[in-house]
């Protein structure tokens, strides 16, 4: 079984290579998301549609971990985000961001995104992120 920054390590290469079956495989069916807002969605299920959709809004999505910490079933990454709305690059944001994942049972039960989306919101001209 891996360990919890192995496996945060391995989430990000799914979200890098935008394989949204990729992530789904490394998910619990009750998976839990929490976007850097605060807003919480809940399902394997859902989550991969989510993805899905994030990454034909966002197709070059990218996370730069520079350093990783592990607490139990817990890891956190450290590092940045970057992408470009609709793979503009005039429409591109880079910023400073940390990840938590909480495993059970060798898969991701828990993905959590702390970050200030400011630029990313900008790019889409947007003031605050829509809420579903």
């Amino acid at each position: 079984m891996p360990s919890p920054v192995e496996l945060l390590l391995r989430f990000v290469a799914c979200i890098n290579e935008a394989n949204a079956a990729g992530l789904a495989a490394l998910m619990t069916e009750d998976h839990c998301f929490t976007d850097a807002t605060g807003g919480v969605t809940e399902g394997r299920e859902k989550m991969t549609g989510g993805w899905k959709s994030y990454f034909l809004m966002v197709p070059n999505y990218h996370i730069e971990i520079e350093s990783t910490m592990e607490q139990g079933d817990a890891a956190a990454g450290f590092g940045s985000a970057s992408g470009a709305y609709h793979g503009e690059p005039e429409k591109s944001w880079r910023f400073p961001a940390a990840f938590r994942l909480v495993a059970r049972d060798g898969l991701v039960a828990e993905w959590r995104v702390f970050a200030d989306i400011e630029p990313m919101l900008q790019s889409m001209g947007m003031h605050r992120f829509p809420v579903a």
